[in-house]
């Protein structure tokens, strides 16, 4: 998940905010009196200090997010050399196949409390909409300055490359209600996306199959608590991973050469792909089983402790958005075709090493503030006062 502007924290009950109010005049009031000022250890001072303190962020999922951002850039980092190796297609498979579920699961996760309140709403459109727009129209100008003849094509309803996340990202936030509302999400969802997996008639605008073919990843999300995450990673889960790992590399190896990895990015239909209609559904239903079983075994190895990494959580979305345009600038640039070398094995973990480097970088918070206009603007001119 990338996780493009949390924060839907409930707020305090006003009974409780009525009482420290009340605590702090009596505090003031009696110093008053006295004249003396008010004790700085007392209630009223510590309330007035602690009061700002912003909500504590867990480790472990920031934890999360940075490994999953950095599978995402390699993966990206090997399209363009696994055509020549069957292990590193391999091994694209095995990190496609649960690393952007890991995200959308999170992402689910921290969008329980969306209930759609004004407060809500703003920090979607500057969060989500708005960076959708800025970096859809930068993606569209790289790719009029790289693809030759030269067409400059803007169309916000047709996303390129990675920025289909956001948009829905937005849709699936929006519906959250409605998903929280019903008895049997997670079934209703997985329905949708069947049904999405053959219906070649569903129109590829805003990303639609991509929406409606990860949607049971988001309502999971919204479905899980606290306690599952602590289950995934208990010590059994963690020794169990590494055999699923080693029997889901050995299975890609042997399946890569007659696999077609548009599977795996969920946006077309099956009668697309070339198959039979029921594939679709089919397929649909082995994925979802096959992503969080590998999902789970990547959570429980993600540590649940403060690391050297975990700042870098709080900016994936830059390293999302941002490394985008270094994969498909040196893609432009010819630099995949005019160095061989990187197809062999040690090219490939140069490029592998590379691609890690430049997102850790590009989720640092020196990046994070200058890009802050465009993936977390702060828009406060275009909205009413809250009360």
């Amino acid at each position: 998940m990338v996780q493009a502007s949390q924060g839907y924290e409930k707020a305090s009950g006003p009974g409780n905010g009525s009482q420290e109010s009340a605590n702090t005049a009596v505090a003031n009031a009696s110093a008053v009196v006295a004249d003396t000022p008010p004790d700085p250890s007392g209630p009223a001072a510590r309330t007035a200090v602690e009061a700002p303190r912003p909500k504590r962020r867990e480790a472990f999922f920031d934890n999360a997010k940075y490994l999953a951002i950095v599978l995402v850039a390699v993966a990206h980092s090997w399209e363009p050399l696994m055509d020549g190796s069957r292990a590193t297609k391999a091994l694209y498979m095995v990190v496609y196949t649960f690393h952007m579920p890991a995200f959308i699961i999170i992402s689910g996760y921290f969008s329980r409390s969306f209930t759609a309140t004004p407060r809500q709403l703003k920090r979607l459109v500057t969060g989500v909409a708005v960076p959708y727009i800025v970096f859809e129209t930068a993606y569209s100008l790289l790719r009029w300055a790289g693809e030759k003849p030269h067409h400059l094509t803007v169309s916000l309803q047709d996303p390129w490359f990675l920025t289909w996340f956001l948009i829905a990202l937005f849709v699936w936030r929006l519906t959250t209600p409605l998903w929280r509302a019903i008895r049997h999400p997670l079934p209703v969802a997985l329905v949708i996306a069947m049904l999405a997996s053959f219906c070649p008639s569903i129109s590829g605008d805003l990303a639609l199959p991509r929406v409606l073919q990860f949607l049971p990843y988001f309502v999971l999300g919204l479905c899980l608590k606290p306690e599952h995450f602590r289950l995934v990673r208990r010590r059994e889960v963690r020794l169990l991973s590494a055999p699923v790992f080693v029997c889901a590399v050995a299975f890609a190896y042997w399946i890569a050469p007659r696999f077609a990895s548009g599977w795996l990015y969920h946006n077309t239909s099956a009668e697309d792909l070339g198959h039979a209609w029921w594939t679709g559904p089919a397929m649909q239903l082995g994925l979802f089983a096959c992503s969080l079983a590998l999902t789970a075994c990547f959570l429980s190895w993600v540590p649940n402790r403060p690391m050297w990494f975990t700042v870098l959580g709080a900016g994936t979305i830059c390293g999302y958005l941002l490394h985008g345009f270094l994969i498909k600038g040196a893609g432009f640039a010819g630099v995949f075709d005019d160095h061989p070398w990187l197809s062999a094995p040690a090219g490939e973990v140069v490029v592998t090493l590379l691609a890690a480097v430049a997102v850790t970088l590009l989720c640092s918070p020196p990046v994070r503030r200058t890009f802050r206009w465009a993936v977390e603007p702060d828009m406060g001119w275009a909205f009413r006062p809250q009360d």
